[in-house]
């Protein structure tokens, strides 16, 4: 089978981006990312009350005769219209959406969502948490990026979301989770790696510089490689609650995994099924809880959803 090109289409979101760009890696797919913008009103209106048409975007997208790609992946509700579109204009191309579309699902040749969104559906393909573009390979190879801004055997390393719909990541919740990493784990002799996401705000970023750095090391800006080596270094990690992607591409390293818990501001019952999966799969446990060792099979299901789509490309 040739070397498929693939087109990417997301809003620009981190844990977006890993998705797609970890489906089409596992694909072993060329590919090209596209960040969608919709105009006013049309950002604001669910895609099944959308026109299918370029109309609704302020950057349109073209694509040449040569540039047309024998895939779309796309993620996110911004992006549902445009692959759409694409489709209708050369059935050929086989289209991939990640998450739940919110339109028919005959749209799209392949939804991958995660099982806690209990989607049901001939083309639906479901993974255990999100799918991203973490890599066992990579997470070796950054380890040493971070060795020499921390000196210690005993390594936790936290990984701080931000806010969404579902928290609201305030301060005094934040300094809770701080405190009891500092009892679980620095009162027994860790040193702390705090690492930030796109989406942690500056005044947290600057309260873990205030709380964690008489701890450890806190990176202050979004950097890769010391995201990937602080899975490396670590002995132990605790990922906020926000992001089932983040917690899902922190079982890539196979570490024993805590979720740092906090209030909710709505019903986050998708997110509750998750955690409850992962717990019983064995992966993590919540902040609080005993400080033991565990271990789980590395969790990555892009390469076998990529197996099972590819399969159905063949075909």
């Amino acid at each position: 089978m040739k070397k498929l090109k693939a087109l990417l289409l997301t809003q620009g979101m981190h844990g977006m981006i890993s998705q797609v760009e970890g489906l089409a890696k596992a694909l072993k797919a060329e590919f090209n990312h596209k960040i969608v913008r919709l105009s006013f009103p049309w950002n604001l209106i669910p895609p099944k009350f959308t026109p299918v048409s370029q109309i609704i975007l302020k950057d349109k997208i073209y694509i040449t005769e040569n540039e047309i790609p024998d895939l779309i992946i796309s993620c996110g509700r911004k992006s549902v219209i445009p692959s759409i579109f694409l489709k209708r204009r050369n059935l050929k191309i086989f289209t991939i959406h990640i998450q739940d579309p919110k339109v028919d699902f005959k749209n799209f040749d392949a939804i991958v969502a995660p099982e806690h969104d209990n989607l049901k559906g001939s083309n639906i393909y479901s993974s255990k948490g999100a799918i991203h573009y973490i890599t066992e390979k990579e997470i070796i190879q950054a380890k040493q990026y971070l060795v020499d801004k921390i000196k210690s055997e005993k390594i936790v390393s936290l990984i701080l979301g931000g806010p969404n719909k579902y928290y609201s990541f305030k301060s005094d919740q934040i300094i809770k989770i701080f405190n009891q990493i500092k009892s679980s784990f620095v009162s027994s002799g860790y040193k702390t790696i705090v690492i930030p996401s796109m989406r942690t705000p500056k005044e947290i970023i600057d309260l873990a510089i205030k709380e964690m750095s008489s701890c450890g090391y806190v990176v202050t800006k979004v950097d890769k490689q010391a995201y990937l080596s602080a899975y490396a270094l670590a002995n132990y990690v605790v990922v906020t609650c926000d992001s089932t992607s983040m917690i899902s591409e922190a079982a890539t390293s196979g570490k024993p995994i805590f979720v740092a818990h906090m209030k909710a501001k709505k019903n986050n019952y998708r997110f509750k099924r998750f955690f409850e999966l992962f717990s019983q799969m064995g992966i993590t446990r919540n902040l609080g809880e005993k400080v033991e060792t565990w271990t789980y099979n590395k969790h990555n299901e892009a390469q076998r959803i990529a197996a099972e789509i590819k399969n159905k490309i063949e075909k």
